[in-house]
């Protein structure tokens, strides 16, 4: 790979965390998609590294010139010479830059209201298994201790005889 082009798809190989990201994301879907995404970008990198990889090669112009005649290998060779290969300028990365701070900044609030909401089930599952064990050795004036208007209701109607 060209020295300009390898470096850039090291430091981007290295300015992601993969395993940061595998943590961070806590869905099913969302950990498909990220699996997804790295696949393209291991085939993506793999593909640049393979592609851009070739050294130079140094053409041997006379064995053509011996082959072909000079002539047209003379053509060629003025063409190859010719040839100049711009360098690459990136006009992309300050967009999707972007693009990926502000999808990090609504998966970082998504994980925090993901957390608050797992923390709120935590105690609304802690207190449904204290109510099931207590279940064992509650009386029914236990319960009403706790819901005094259930209790009243039920006496109101007992009193009226309200049956159904």
């Amino acid at each position: 790979m060209s020295g300009a082009g390898k470096n850039v798809v090291q430091r981007v190989a290295k300015g992601i965390d993969w395993e940061y990201l595998a943590k961070v994301v806590v869905s099913d879907e969302g950990r498909r998609e990220l699996g997804v995404l790295r696949r393209s970008f291991d085939d993506a990198s793999n593909t640049l590294e393979t592609k851009f990889s070739a050294k130079e090669v140094n053409i041997d112009w006379s064995f053509y010139k011996a082959k072909l005649g000079p002539k047209i290998v003379d053509t060629f060779k003025s063409s190859f010479d010719a040839l100049e290969v711009p360098d690459y300028e990136d006009k992309y990365t300050p967009e999707f830059k972007t693009k990926y701070e502000a999808m990090l900044e609504k998966a970082t609030q998504l994980e925090e209201e993901s957390k608050r909401e797992i923390a709120r089930l935590d105690k609304e599952l802690e207190k449904i298994r204290k109510d099931k064990e207590s279940l064992k050795t509650r009386t029914v004036d236990d319960y009403f201790r706790e819901n005094p208007k259930l209790k009243e209701e039920i006496d109101n109607e007992i009193r009226a005889q309200k049956w159904d």
